[in-house]
């Protein structure tokens, strides 16, 4: 089995700065893209930013400038330290990766069970 745990939400004032974190463990041969998306209530989930193994990154407009993703490889881990928060960030967030359990099958997407991010005053 393959499990993505995320951590590091919380509730932080606008303008201030969180750094979510998501580590995959289970057998895993090798994990391929790596991202982070959100949900807002009644909102549909959308893609935040994104990596690939190799380092590239892509964020969506939202976040550009404000919000950097990145990955440990050695650790399995994908972070997202977001700053100059605001109320409009406000959602859970939720990794995902694509993850090769073995070198002799497809790879799969697996998501976390999301972190409650609240910016508010």
């Amino acid at each position: 089995q393959v499990q993505l745990v995320e951590s590091g939400g919380g509730l932080v004032q606008p303008g201030g700065s969180l750094r979510l974190s998501c580590a995959a463990s289970g057998t895993i041969a090798s994990i391929l893209t790596m991202a982070w998306s959100r949900q807002a209530p009644g909102k549909q989930r959308d893609l935040v930013a994104r990596i690939t193994s190799g380092g590239s990154t892509n964020y969506a407009d939202s976040a550009k400038g404000r919000f950097t993703i990145a990955r440990d490889n050695a650790k399995n881990t994908v972070y997202l330290q977001m700053n100059s928060l605001k109320p409009e960030d406000t959602a859970v967030y939720y990794c995902n990766a694509d993850i090769l359990r073995t070198y002799y099958t497809s790879a799969l997407n697996y998501w976390g069970q999301g972190t409650q991010v609240t910016v508010s005053s």
